[in-house]
């Protein structure tokens, strides 16, 4: 079932193969080439674009366009280098080692290094993702400083250590900051964007290293089986749209306690259960008056709803259009 954002993505990467993650590399001649991401291997089941621009020794920027539920990934492990990530719009999480499972949605930034990521899973519970990565080395960088670094006295080492203490993956929720910072790294003109970049690596390390462990508000981090666990219920869910199933009904089948069943599907997917299987209902709803001659009433039985005149006021109370004018706007013939 498709929204907005997914059918851009189509649309984005209509030129990529299914099953192709297609990898570009950009640097200026007095930069070495990309060094960090250089023996990257995956494997996915949609497909997808990565920019990849060397920008300051020590410092690659890559942007993602990902159309696909899972990519496996693999790269050389190393925990002298640490990854930032951004993800602008749709969710992605990752299942990294020790079991640790980290979701984003739109906005929030991660931040690990590249040890805890060296064989994982990445999933996108909507089918699409679009992001930044920016990869620091930080040996190389405390031999390469900027005038502007030293300046400011950024120490990339120290940021990690006071961000990540322990050693562990950490997530942070979007904030105003956040988005300030890196909402302006997307859609650069490409024959300005090396000398771009370079300036705006700067000033997201800066901005890194002014935040605290007292300011910091964590995106809650689950173990691997517990997300793995909520995948299926959410297939369930999404196969059975005829069905209502209760909290207490998926706690005892999956043997999941109600609180952590909750607060795990709203990690991953980014809606409570209810809201998030509303809105299934009726997106797939809107697929079947586009693409079938189905009866209203057919379609409304589909997706669950009893009832005709209950499934038309919620796909009006949804979208502000009645079911059949949809049709009618956007019925492919």
């Amino acid at each position: 079932m498709k929204d907005t954002h997914y059918l851009e993505f189509e649309t984005k990467l209509k030129d990529v193969p299914d099953g192709e993650l297609i990898v570009e590399y950009h640097y200026d001649i007095k930069n070495h080439k990309p060094t960090i991401t250089k023996n990257l291997k995956s494997q996915l089941n949609g497909k997808g674009k990565i920019k990849i621009f060397t920008v300051l020794p020590g410092i690659e920027i890559a942007f993602n366009q990902i159309y696909a539920d899972k990519i496996c990934c693999q790269h050389n492990e190393n925990n002298s280098v640490l990854e930032i990530n951004h993800c602008r719009i749709g969710r992605i999480g990752w299942d990294m080692k020790e079991g640790t499972s980290v979701y984003l949605g739109s906005g929030d930034i991660s931040l690990h290094t590249l040890d805890c990521c060296a064989k994982s899973e990445m999933y996108f519970p909507l089918g699409y993702c679009e992001g930044v990565t920016i990869s620091v080395d930080l040996n190389v960088l405390d031999k390469n400083k900027t005038d502007i670094l030293e300046e400011a006295n950024i120490d990339c080492l120290q940021i990690y250590k006071t961000l990540c203490p322990d050693g562990k993956p950490i997530a942070i929720p979007s904030n105003n900051k956040i988005d300030n910072v890196f909402s302006a790294v997307y859609d650069v003109e490409l024959n300005v964007c090396l000398p771009y970049y370079k300036l705006k690596v700067q000033e997201i390390l800066v901005f890194l290293s002014l935040i605290s462990n007292s300011q910091m508000h964590e995106v809650n981090q689950y173990y691997s089986q517990q997300t793995e666990l909520i995948r299926e219920i959410h297939n369930l869910l999404i196969q059975n749209l005829d069905k209502r199933f209760t909290i207490e009904e998926l706690s005892k089948k999956y043997l999941i306690n109600t609180s952590s069943l909750k607060s795990t599907f709203k990690a991953v997917y980014g809606l409570p259960i209810s809201a998030y299987v509303k809105e299934y209902r009726i997106k797939k709803a809107m697929e079947l008056l586009q693409n079938t001659t189905d009866s209203i009433s057919e379609i409304a039985n589909v997706v669950g709803y009893k009832t005709q005149s209950k499934f038309t006021q919620a796909f009006k109370d949804t979208t502000n259009i009645l079911p059949t004018e949809y049709r009618k706007l956007y019925h492919i013939k």
